[in-house]
């Protein structure tokens, strides 16, 4: 036998009732009476605003988000309120949680976000990595690239060596397996300068010759401690895709664009960002359109359709990285 609904329960689910249905006066009635906006019911772990969402009740979206609903709380599926809006074509819905999660993502701030990575990165460079085959792998079996990877980097190299008049000058933070740079040496660059930061990776490029290539300057060490050694206005492009960092060393690495780059210069990123749902891969690369767009760069997202290759490459992989059909090509 169930145990009887408690009272808090029940308005909870008059709560849910209401939002479902559009009854905005229920709604506010409810919220001001102290039920909680931020209930999830036990089944499903759908919330009143994910059921406004769907329903394209935009007024009792709004009170449920002021009343402290968290934006990007999820069901038992890994779905948040923007993707029961995207499923239900409320588009007007997605725009309005788009605002509010771009809005509490920036009042987050970078400096607040720091904290949440500053190790990762530094396990990331202490622990092996190994050269398998078509994938290059941490001892922590984590994947750190993988050749799938290569029609996206060919994509990424074309637009950055199309920068500057009479061949660009190139920067690439990050080399991996050396897709991108392989890449770029394809569209012969008038100069094209590598930052590396793990021993391991250095040596193996070291072996293969890349510190001997004409026009190719390799720098061993953390973009951090290299970057302050640079020109100002010495690049036409640059690219960054790195490992073990999170989205504030990005934003980091984002404030040295202007001194970095020349007029007209191009840059772009691995777009690995909240890669598994649609809808937060869609605010991360709104708050980086505005935080670039501060900067004086202006950003734009191009969908290519990509192939994650073989499922038996990801069998012995501890975490997959990327999880989805479409990627967004930054261009800025």
């Amino acid at each position: 036998m169930s145990a009887p609904e408690s009272a808090d329960d029940a308005l909870a689910h008059s709560l849910l009732a209401a939002a479902s249905s559009g009854d905005t006066a229920s709604v506010e009635s409810l919220l001001a009476g102290g039920c909680d906006p931020c209930f999830q019911e036990d089944e499903g772990g759908c919330s009143p605003l994910m059921l406004a969402a769907a329903a394209g009740h935009a007024p009792i979206v709004r009170a449920l988000l002021a009343a402290g609903a968290p934006w990007n709380a999820v069901d038992r599926r890994g779905r948040c309120a923007g993707n029961h809006a995207l499923d239900a074509g409320q588009q007007a819905i997605v725009d309005l949680l788009v605002d509010e999660a771009v809005r509490a993502e920036l009042l987050l701030g970078a400096a607040e976000r720091r904290t949440l990575t500053a190790l990762k990165n530094s396990e990331y460079l202490s622990r092996g990595v190994k050269y398998d085959g078509d994938r290059l792998i941490d001892e922590g079996d984590d994947a750190v690239m993988m050749e799938w990877e290569t029609p996206l980097m060919e994509a990424h190299a074309e637009r950055l060596c199309a920068a500057g008049a009479g061949g660009a000058d190139v920067l690439n933070v990050g080399f991996g397996m050396g897709i991108i740079d392989s890449a770029i040496q394809r569209r012969r660059p008038r100069s094209h300068t590598i930052i590396e930061a793990h021993p391991a990776v250095h040596a193996r490029m070291v072996r293969d010759g890349w510190t001997a290539r004409p026009g190719v300057r390799v720098l061993f060490g953390r973009w951090q401690d290299v970057l302050p050694g640079l020109e100002e206005a010495s690049f036409d492009a640059a690219y960054y895709d790195t490992y073990g960092e999170h989205d504030a060393d990005m934003a980091d690495f984002h404030e040295q664009l202007p001194r970095l780059l020349r007029a007209g210069g191009v840059y772009s990123f691995f777009n690995g960002m909240c890669p598994f749902n649609v809808f937060f891969q869609g605010v991360a690369c709104a708050v980086v359109q505005l935080e670039l767009k501060a900067l004086g760069l202006e950003t734009s997202f191009t969908p290519v359709a990509v192939h994650t290759g073989p499922e038996a490459q990801w069998t012995d992989i501890r975490r997959r990285y990327f999880l989805s059909d479409t990627y967004y090509l930054p261009h800025c």
